[in-house]
């Protein structure tokens, strides 16, 4: 495992459109230790591929209930609503009051190509509709109300 370098914003590799994982090969299998490894070291609680610069759609959360890694995420469902705070490791030091769905139900595959559904409340919710948007190359701050000097999240 390996930490990677964090891409920062404005680089344009952010706004890209991620391409679908086809074949879990080895170097799918290390991606995602070296971003779980890089996540982790930067205190975040989720990192998608575009921000280790990377276009394939690939995305590591932990929202404290432990590591969930997805692999061509997809959100099936959403529900109710919050708006709060919202920070990404790629523009550090920016906070910005972002509206998510509450709750969220979504597809993925697990680093073994085997098809897994995820239900994620409050925080996880908020991470998993975060991470897939950079799959999309879309940012917090498209969203974001305000934005406002934080504390990285």
């Amino acid at each position: 495992m390996a930490i990677r370098m964090i891409v920062k914003h404005p680089d344009p590799v952010l706004r890209e459109k991620c391409a679908p994982v086809k074949k879990f090969t080895p170097n799918i299998h290390k991606l995602l230790d070296d971003m779980k490894e890089t996540m982790y070291d930067a205190e975040g609680v989720g990192l998608a591929a575009p921000q280790v610069g990377i276009t394939k759609r690939v995305v590591v959360i932990d929202a404290g209930d432990g590591l969930v890694e997805m692999i061509n995420p997809e959100i099936l469902e959403r529900r109710d609503e919050q708006f709060g705070p919202e920070g990404c490791l790629s523009i550090p030091g920016l906070v910005g009051d972002v509206r998510r769905a509450k709750w969220v139900k979504a597809k993925a595959l697990d680093r073994n190509g085997k098809e897994f559904v995820i239900e994620g409340e409050d925080l996880l919710a908020r991470a998993i509709q975060h991470e897939i948007d950079h799959l999309n190359g879309v940012l917090f701050i498209d969203l974001a109300e305000r934005t406002y000097s934080g504390k990285d999240e």
